[in-house]
């Protein structure tokens, strides 16, 4: 029976993925910190899939070895997010590093708008943190005309009505305000398009400038605009945590 077969020895799927040494992860197991579906393993030499099976140390998510491209990227404005455009516009392909894979994007952000785009060939992936059913949170960051006051703020919590329906923010968060500007960071799960800016609109201060800073789990942090990197190891464990795989 191959090793594929009968499984892998859990101190072994930690070493490979970079949690600790194979001493180091079998001191793990026996302080009862490494858990698998659910449950804490404290005898050596368990078995596992590491494809199928969900491993945690101290909580935190293992992923299985990558067999798939995950990557940020901080979108620049006046970039379509499409992988080619016809009209000769800017893409996202531009951006992409040499020599990987053919990608796509994990939702859109609009031309004018900045910031967090994740970037994948996981389609399943891909389909979950897509799917609204999943509630996958996004947070932007929006440069608004005007000063908005604290009626304006709790119209986006309580939530207005588009023309395509109903939304809300899950939070609003003043950052500054004055010198007839506002900024303000937005947390919502809707992935309709250009939501935040036709909510803004809809309470009276229409956006300048807005940057997505967070999408789950994963922060954009100080990714300059323009560049790509790879997710950590702990950032793909909470994003398969949040699309539930």
């Amino acid at each position: 029976m191959t090793e594929a077969e009968e499984g892998v020895r859990l101190q072994k799927v930690l070493a490979q993925a970079g949690v600790a040494s194979r001493r180091a992860a079998e001191i793990l197991i026996a302080e009862g910190r490494v858990e698998v579906n659910g449950k804490p393993v404290t005898e050596q030499g368990v078995r596992v899939d590491p494809e199928r099976d969900h491993i945690r140390v101290d909580g935190s998510r293992i992923p299985a070895p990558r067999r798939h491209v995950y990557l940020a990227l901080n979108k620049p404005k006046g970039v379509i997010s499409t992988m080619e455009d016809p009209e000769g516009r800017p893409t996202l392909t531009e951006y992409l590093p040499r020599n990987v894979p053919r990608l796509f994007h994990v939702g859109r952000l609009d031309f004018e708008t900045t910031g967090l785009l994740l970037m994948t060939n996981d389609g399943d992936l891909a389909q979950r943190l897509s799917h609204p059913s999943y509630e996958v949170s996004k947070t932007y960051l929006a440069d608004v005309d005007g000063v908005m006051d604290n009626h304006a703020l709790k119209r986006l919590e309580k939530g207005v009505t588009l023309d395509d329906g109903f939304v809300k923010a899950d939070k609003v968060k003043l950052v500054t305000r004055g010198n007839d500007r506002t900024l303000v960071q937005v947390t919502l799960h809707s992935g309709a398009n250009r939501v935040v800016r036709r909510m803004m609109d809809a309470v009276g201060f229409p956006v300048s400038k807005l940057s997505r800073i967070s999408f789950g789990p994963i922060r954009l942090g100080t990714l300059p605009i323009g560049e790509t990197r790879e997710l950590t190891r702990d950032e793909l464990g909470a994003l398969l945590d949040a699309a539930k795989l």
